[in-house]
């Protein structure tokens, strides 16, 4: 049986500071992941994708400024599944802006859920399949700890650096 075009699913691999970077995007070449190497629940190359940088070049460049210090905002075209409570998650983390961070209550406020539901907004968070662009490593715990990042603390810690929350690691 053949898969559709429609269903095509196109992948490349950036360098960053972070590691490689694996981008996946839909045939229409809105950006469906952003992973890194050893992301709980990161994407990994399928059989059937097919490898073409063409679709990402606004993501090279528009992530190649972001670690280079001169981009705050991402305009990309994203399309990533969820249910409406994660899409709503999802959005409320964009509305977390480059150099600020919000606490799990805050988002779930933001995402209009109750303050008992900050275990599942974690969850949602946690699922962002979108790295970076969507920056979940924004969130901290209510006390000001850096709690989990799906791409591993020494990410989140490098990404506040980078926005001047925390001081640069060396």
């Amino acid at each position: 049986m053949t898969t559709p075009a429609t269903s095509t699913t196109y992948w490349t691999s950036l360098d960053s500071p972070l590691g490689p970077l694996l981008l996946t995007a839909g045939p229409d070449g809105a950006l469906t992941s952003l992973s890194v190497p050893g992301q709980k629940g990161g994407r990994t190359v399928q059989d059937g994708w097919r490898h073409d940088p063409g679709p990402f070049r606004a993501a090279e460049e528009q992530l190649g400024a972001y670690f280079a210090g001169e981009l705050k905002e991402f305009d990309l075209p994203l399309s990533t599944d969820g249910t409406e409570f994660r899409r709503r998650v999802w959005a409320a983390l964009t509305d977390v802006p480059y150099g600020a961070t919000a606490t799990y209550g805050e988002i779930a406020a933001r995402a209009g859920a109750s303050r008992a539901a900050v275990r599942a907004v974690g969850g949602a968070i946690g699922a962002n399949p979108l790295l970076v662009l969507r920056p979940c490593h924004r969130v901290i715990g209510a006390d000001g700890s850096l709690t989990g990042y799906a791409g591993g603390l020494e990410r989140k810690i490098r990404l506040l650096g980078l926005e001047g929350v925390l001081p640069q690691p060396s």
